[in-house]
């Protein structure tokens, strides 16, 4: 792959911050916009902005076709069988609270259980809780190892007949752990549980194909994926999105309306209610396109290297600790230094231009797992470079020797 390629797709890159060239190594909260999408929602607001799915005049219809034409690539992207299985959202959080609610009202009862990781994300937590809570159902947790393995050989333990979801990380956004997907969801099967994958950092790193994988339901968000914010995807099965209600009600999931009753549009506008962020999706499509260019399989073994090489680095750092050393973990490096608190690091390096992510990054039991308040988290992505990993290693070595 040509990094100088990709690095000039990307315009902010070029920028500095106080002074000096932007190092970004927070792509684990938010990728950076190739040229690509930043035109494309560019021109879409000067030329094509209109309403989908109601009007007749043409702008309408442009954009309609867009917006649907953005639905079949990423239903290609991520291997879906059909395009009625792709449903655009606000994001992860929107489609796995959609899941949440949604889903436990036709299949989740008092008595029955929900199996969620340790490791999980707030938003693939929070909403599971609030649904068990309001449904008299239970809450089992299935544990990680201090190196940030999924104990996978305890599910077994946690699964049976009352069992009705299996909600899971692909990748962990603070760990970088890949969770034993096929054994996870081929267990929850045969237990008559379905299974949601929270795809945000396992889509772009490395991606996915939700038909091989047999997941039920699979999450992710654009501006992760090199695409707007505002704009996220929820892939469902089709047998199981047609027994399920509806989660918001309003424009455009409708049928028909009356005082007497009212019947909802088919899939996938039944769970699109309003009007859609149609400008997000078609931005999304164009990341999606702008990937599909690349060799995907070459940005995933040079995102490998990097994580290796920048942790090599660090570890000559006396006291720095890195949290989640599973072999196949996907390019995040969350650590901490000994008497350094992460707060303080992250802004010293923000001086010398260098971007990561600090605090708890929405996994507070994984902190809690560890013992700690927080962590320092560099997320690399395809437009990192070695020489940045040398500039992260300085800057750590420099911010240490400050702050003790």
């Amino acid at each position: 792959m040509n990094i100088n390629s990709i690095r000039n797709d990307f315009p902010i890159l070029g920028t500095k911050v106080n002074g000096k060239p932007l190092i970004y190594l927070d792509s684990g909260a938010t990728a950076q916009k190739p040229e690509r999408v930043i035109e494309s929602v560019n021109r879409l607001h000067r030329e094509q902005n209109a309403n989908i799915h109601r009007g007749v005049h043409r702008l309408s219809e442009q954009a309609t076709e867009l917006y649907e034409q953005a639905r079949e690539r990423v239903r290609g992207f991520i291997g879906a069988e059909q395009r009625e299985e792709v449903i655009f959202t606000a994001g992860a959080t929107a489609s796995i609270n959609t899941v949440a609610y949604a889903w436990s009202e036709k299949f989740l009862h008092e008595g029955d259980n929900i199996v969620i990781s340790e490791m999980e994300h707030h938003s693939n937590i929070v909403p599971w809780q609030l649904m068990a809570e309001r449904r008299g159902a239970e809450i089992r947790v299935l544990p990680f190892d201090d190196a940030g393995r999924l104990m996978v050989e305890q599910l077994d333990e946690l699964l049976d007949d009352k069992t009705r979801m299996v909600a899971v990380t692909q990748a962990s956004n603070t760990l970088g752990t890949r969770p034993d997907l096929q054994t996870i969801i081929s267990k929850a099967h045969a237990a008559g549980a379905h299974v949601l994958v929270d795809g945000c950092q396992g889509v772009v790193h490395g991606g996915v194909d939700v038909k091989a994988l047999d997941c039920d339901f699979y999450a992710f968000s654009g501006h992760k994926l090199y695409g707007p914010t505002g704009i996220g995807v929820l892939y469902g099965k089709r047998e199981i999105l047609e027994q399920m209600p509806p989660f918001l009600c309003g424009g455009d999931m409708v049928d028909r309306v009356s005082f007497a009753k009212t019947t909802y549009a088919p899939l996938p506008l039944k769970y699109e209610a309003g009007t859609a962020n149609f400008i997000g999706a078609i931005g999304l499509g164009e990341a999606v396109e702008y990937l599909k260019a690349l060799d995907l399989k070459a940005v995933e073994e040079y995102e490998r290297e990097l994580t290796r090489y920048a942790e090599e680095q660090l570890q000559k750092i006396d006291g720095l600790r890195i949290y989640g050393t599973t072999e196949d973990k996907c390019s995040i490096i969350s650590f901490n230094v000994e008497g350094v608190h992460h707060y303080d690091l992250g802004m010293i390096l923000d001086k010398l231009g260098i971007a990561v992510r600090t605090g708890q990054h929405c996994a507070e039991p994984v902190m809690v797992h560890y013992g700690i308040t927080g962590m320092c988290r560099a997320s690399i992505a395809m437009y990192n470079t070695r020489e940045e990993m040398d500039a992260l290693y300085r800057g750590v070595e420099r911010a240490v020797r400050m702050l003790r």
